[in-house]
């Protein structure tokens, strides 16, 4: 099975003026569409691995061979994270949490404005390229992590909700 380039769920121009419709072409169809390319071409000659949920795949590393680990580490994580990525960006999107949610952000940061700040901090903070997470632990409990490059916190055990590229491109 392999994997595919997900269709952006909104046009190229809907997030403007906040990104425009040429970085958004740029990022889903060049960078995105390459992390796909690349990992689907690393995990050719492995089968069961290629079957995998591409979540499944970065989950467990080390079950991937050594020769193609950081390749399936950087493109597989590229994929997972921008497959998230495009979903939780869109008109009507974002503003303050509702819900079970709104009461977790109240519970474990004081309230929103203090998960902005965290999370502001998290995406300023992380040197060179990478993303900021809101995730959940192992124990269900939210938290703000960054990760480098294209690692995904799926690789630490955590469920991602919310991630932020932080990348020059983006």
């Amino acid at each position: 099975m392999a994997y595919t380039l997900p269709p952006l769920p909104y046009a190229f121009d809907a997030l403007e003026p906040h990104i425009d419709k040429l970085t958004m072409e740029i990022h889903h169809d060049r960078h995105h569409a390459a992390y796909v390319t690349n990992v689907n071409k690393a995990l050719e000659e492995h089968a069961a691995l290629a079957a995998l949920p591409v979540e499944k795949l970065i989950a467990d590393l080390e079950k991937v061979p050594e020769a193609i680990r950081t390749v399936v580490r950087n493109n597989g994580g590229g994929h997972a994270n921008h497959s998230l990525f495009w979903e939780t960006l869109g008109k009507g999107k974002g503003g303050e949490p509702a819900g079970h949610l709104a009461e977790a952000v109240r519970s474990v940061f004081g309230g929103f404005d203090t998960f902005k700040e965290q999370f502001t901090k998290a995406a300023m903070g992380r040197f060179g390229s990478g993303w900021a997470w809101l995730s959940l632990d192992p124990q269900g409990k939210l938290l703000v992590e960054s990760t480098a490059n294209q690692d995904s916190p799926i690789m630490h055990g955590n469920v991602p909700l919310l991630g932020v590229d932080v990348w020059e491109h983006a």
